[in-house]
C-alpha cells in the first residue's frame, strides 16, 4: 500500500485535531483514497511543552528539521498568526509540497499570493478549515461557480461571538458574563479581541471574496463593528419584539463588479435563516443567480470540526492527484 508523509505545523488544538482524525480513521483515508497517511514530523513552539503522545512520530521546533525529511508529501499548518506560516507555506510549495490550512488570519492577507506561486508550481492548496470551521463552505464555493454566479454572501462566521449573543438573550447573562463562560468552555481565547471585534469575521468574508468573485475590496472600505457594545438591555428589548442580534458578515457584488460589504450586529426577525442558528454554530447564505439562496450551517470552530475539514481536504487532493496520474 503506497504511503503519504505528512509534517503538521503547529500543534494546538488544530494541531491536535488533526493528529487525532489521521490515527483514528487511518483505515477510512485508506479506503477511500487508496492510500496510507503517515505524520513524520510535527513543529512546535515549546519543544518541552507537555502534550499528548505521538509515538514514532519526530517532534521539533526547528522548521529545517521538518523540510529535510526524505520524501515529505504534504504540510498541514495550523500556527497562529500570518507568520511565519506565510515564510513557511511558500517555502513548501516552492519545494513542492502540497498544502492544507487552517489559518484565516494569514490566507485572508497572503492566500492570493500562495494561491497563484501554487498554480505556477503546479501545486494543490487545501483551505476549507479556514473559514466556518467544519462548515464545507470553500468546496460548495468552488462546485457552485463551475455553473452558476454568486451575487452575495451573508454569514454568521464567528462562533465565538454567536455563543455570547445565544447566553445574553437565554441566560440573560451580561456581555463580560457570557464572554467569561465562553472563555471556560474554551470557545474564546484568553485574548478573545479578534472574535469580538468582528475581526476574525472579517477575515474569513475576505477569503470568501476572493474565492466567489475572484478579488477583494479594499480592506479600509469595509466597515467593521464587534458586538462588544450590545448591552443586555439591548438583547431583551429586541427579545420582546421576538426579534434576535447576530453577528453577520455580508458582502455582494454589482453589475458593474464592484464589491460592497459589512460586518456587525444586525436585528433580524423569525422568517430570516440565522434566526435559530444559537450556540457556536456558524451559518451561511449564498445568493446566486440560477439556484437561488443557498443555506449551509454546522459547527464553526473546535478541534474536530476544523480538523475533520482539514482531512477532508487531503482527501479531495490525494484523489485530484490519482486522476492526474491516471489522466497523463
Amino acid at each position: 500500500m503506497p504511503t503519504i508523509k505528512a509534517a503538521i505545523l503547529g500543534f494546538g488544538t488544530v494541531g491536535e485535531g488533526i493528529y487525532r482524525i489521521l490515527n483514528e480513521k487511518k483505515q477510512e483515508i485508506k479506503r477511500q483514497t487508496g492510500y496510507t497517511i503517515d505524520v513524520t514530523t510535527i513543529l512546535v513552539n515549546d519543544i518541552a511543552k507537555e502534550r499528548m503522545p505521538t509515538p514514532g512520530v519526530q517532534v521539533t521546533n526547528n522548521i529545517r528539521e521538518v523540510f529535510e525529511q526524505p520524501q515529505l508529501d504534504v504540510i498541514f499548518e495550523a500556527i497562529i498568526g500570518e507568520e511565519p506560516a506565510y515564510t513557511y507555506l511558500s517555502e513548501a510549495i516552492s519545494k513542492g509540497y502540497d498544502v492544507i490550512t487552517a489559518n484565516k488570519a494569514m490566507f485572508a492577507a497572503h492566500g492570493p499570493a500562495l494561491l497563484q506561486q501554487a498554480e505556477v508550481c503546479g501545486i494543490e492548496i487545501g483551505f476549507e478549515a479556514t473559514t466556518a470551521g467544519g462548515v464545507p463552505i470553500i468546496q460548495t464555493v468552488k462546485n457552485l461557480l463551475a455553473g452558476d454566479r454568486i451575487k452575495r454572501i451573508q454569514g454568521i462566521l464567528n462562533g465565538t461571538s454567536n455563543f455570547i449573543l445565544t447566553q445574553m438573550r437565554q441566560e440573560g447573562l451580561s456581555f463580560k458574563a457570557a464572554l467569561k463562560e465562553a472563555q471556560a468552555l474554551g470557545y474564546a481565547e484568553a485574548d478573545p479581541t479578534d472574535d469580538v471585534s468582528g475581526k476574525d469575521a472579517f477575515r474569513k468574508l475576505m477569503i470568501l471574496s476572493k474565492l466567489a468573485f475572484g478579488k477583494q475590496p479594499v480592506w479600509e472600505t469595509i466597515d467593521i463593528q464587534g458586538i462588544a457594545q450590545l448591552t443586555h438591555e439591548d438583547i431583551i428589548e429586541a427579545n420582546r419584539g421576538k426579534l434576535r442580534y447576530r453577528h453577520i458578515a455580508e458582502i455582494q457584488i454589482d453589475e458593474n463588479g464592484n464589491l460592497s460589504g459589512s460586518i456587525g450586529p444586525v436585528l433580524i426577525g423569525a422568517n430570516h435563516p440565522f434566526y435559530g442558528i444559537d450556540g457556536v454554530d456558524n451559518s451561511i447564505i449564498l445568493d446566486t443567480e440560477y439556484l437561488g439562496a443557498l443555506t449551509l450551517t454546522g459547527p464553526g470552530a473546535g478541534m474536530y470540526p476544523t480538523g475533520s475539514a482539514m482531512i477532508n481536504d487531503l482527501i479531495q487532493i490525494v484523489n485530484t492527484r490519482k486522476r492526474e496520474l491516471i489522466s497523463s
